[in-house]
């Protein structure tokens, strides 16, 4: 039987963390481990676990995402590293489902997510509660009927489930440790796992329940990174990633994004933005597609009434027909 090393990011939300532990003490397959890349600068106070915890310091002035999930995979011991975000819930199956199918693929593979509105984890949760509320993410394509179904697409390779064995990530080199901040590293990796052959797949079972927490999506409160990260990417492959975000940003009046130069940041969101973009706690996610089309929607009726004040304005200067 494989071994399985779990490992978390985490930076704040020890509410979260905690949901997380008490998930993998409820496995049908335990852990051989839970490591913690901490991004803050002391570790969590913890309860005991029935497998060795184990906290690793990952200081960064921002979110050293890339260097974090670097930094756990060094450490772990087992064979099969799965990666969880600090807001994901595993299911009872998580650990055995991913165990499972790395035995019958060796490659990157991505696990199911539902997501939670606030009131979700509240008091003493149970699996049968989180499935009442859960939600997919309606921006996102399920997992298949059954079994693992191979992504033609490195870009779809979301970055807060998956699993993948060990030496096939230490193989790769890891993430690339320049992208800070939030936003590319992941699709950095894909795109690297896609260039080496290594395929990238979904899978039915291994779910995770995404908790709830205030968040912007397009993520304007992430502005600088996004943008920084967008041309690290683009110096890197010859191409921009995180297209959807940057023509937000752009219709927002937020940035230049011309083709061929810097992106130029213009201003930074208004209290009206951040409302547009920011998750209400009924909210189980943020919907960027559905932002993008209200932001297109207003865009478009600002066109409408400026072209036709300037038509009445036309109108009003006109002479007056000569009379008869």
């Amino acid at each position: 039987m494989s071994t399985v090393s779990v490992v978390t990011l985490a930076k704040g939300r020890p509410a979260h963390l905690r949901n997380v532990l008490r998930g993998l003490e409820r496995q049908t397959q335990p852990p051989a481990e839970f490591i913690v890349a901490v991004m803050q600068d002391a570790p969590y106070d913890l309860p005991e676990a029935p497998f060795p915890v184990r906290q690793i310091l990952v200081p960064g002035r921002e979110l050293p995402l890339a260097a974090a999930r670097n930094r756990g995979v060094a450490a772990a011991r087992g064979s099969d590293v799965v990666f969880l975000d600090v807001d994901c819930i595993p299911a009872p199956d998580l650990v055995a489902d991913y165990a499972r199918a790395l035995v019958a693929l060796d490659g990157l593979l991505m696990g199911e997510v539902l997501h939670l509105p606030e009131r979700a984890t509240a008091g003493d949760w149970d699996y049968a509660g989180l499935d009442t509320l859960a939600e997919k993410h309606s921006d996102r394509r399920g997992p298949p009927a059954a079994g693992i179904e191979i992504c033609q697409d490195y870009r779809c390779f979301w970055s807060l489930n998956f699993a993948i064995r060990r030496a096939t990530f230490a193989a790769t080199g890891g993430f690339d440790e320049r992208y800070t901040g939030y936003g590319g590293e992941d699709t950095d990796f894909g795109k690297l796992l896609d260039a080496r052959k290594i395929p990238i797949a979904w899978m039915k079972g291994a779910r995770a329940y995404h908790q709830y927490h205030p968040h912007h999506m397009p993520p304007v409160h992430h502005l600088d990174s996004v943008v920084r990260n967008a041309e690290l990417f683009e110096a890197k492959w010859g191409y921009r990633t995180m297209g959807h975000w940057l023509y937000a940003f752009r219709v927002l009046g937020l940035i230049d994004d011309t083709p061929d130069r810097p992106i130029r940041i213009l201003r930074r969101p208004d209290a009206a933005e951040l409302a547009l973009t920011g998750q209400q706690g009924h909210q189980p996610y943020t919907n960027s597609a559905s932002v993008i089309r209200a932001i297109e929607a207003r865009e478009t009726q600002q066109a409408r009434e400026a072209g036709e004040a300037a038509s009445a304005g036309d109108r009003a200067g006109a002479p007056a027909p000569p009379s008869a």
